[in-house]
């Protein structure tokens, strides 16, 4: 595993000072968890806004409606 270094504010070590009663064994177990979660987050809303964007492109586009329904015609639902 890698080690780093970093600064935080006393509000932040004071948190992280809680991780026993979080159920961590240790600081960093709890940054580690913290950090993966935040990770998850991140992704799901960059793919979110991603499909957000593209729901964007397709309402304004009709030949791309015209070419994804001819595409799907005759598929069973």
């Amino acid at each position: 595993m890698l080690q780093a270094k970093f600064t935080i504010e006393n509000q932040q070590a004071g948190f992280l000072e809680k991780y026993r009663i979080f159920g961590f064994k240790n600081k960093s177990e709890m940054v580690r968890a913290t950090l993966e979660h935040f990770q998850k987050s991140f992704e799901q809303n960059q793919i979110i806004a991603s499909a957000e964007l593209y729901s964007e492109v397709y309402e304004k586009d009709n030949e791309l409606k015209y070419l994804t329904e001819n595409a799907v015609t005759g598929w069973q639902e």
